[in-house]
């Protein structure tokens, strides 16, 4: 098992993929720090939890628009980029991957508190 640090918020995080997912992680972590920081900026967020909580929703309602096959608005695509239908499913598959693994570190925190 590897493991990658990505940079979200400013903070640095290790965190663990199979091997070979280095970069795909490495790149959704990027995804996630610019999202955060395009809500940031938008002065939506009071404090650094809410920012993120806010963002995981933004997150949320996007995989929720690419799983009911709506198209992203441009607003939350990368700046002049057009996503096809496989860059979609593959961006909520592996966000959704993270998610998982997240959920999974988060209970392995907590039994070991």
């Amino acid at each position: 098992m590897a493991e990658v640090t990505i940079s979200i918020n400013g903070r640095n995080y290790g965190v663990a993929c199979d091997d070979g997912q280095e970069q795909r992680v490495s790149e959704l972590g990027q995804y996630i720090d610019k999202r955060l920081k395009d809500i940031a900026s938008a002065g939506a967020a009071t404090t650094e939890s809410h920012l993120l909580v806010l963002t995981a929703l933004v997150l949320a309602d996007e995989i929720h628009d690419l799983s009911a096959g709506v198209t992203p608005q441009p607003q939350q695509q990368s700046e002049g980029h057009e996503y096809t239908a496989e860059e979609q499913e593959a961006l909520g598959n592996a966000v959704e991957h993270l998610n998982q693994r997240v959920l999974q570190i988060a209970n392995h925190l907590k039994e070991a508190a």
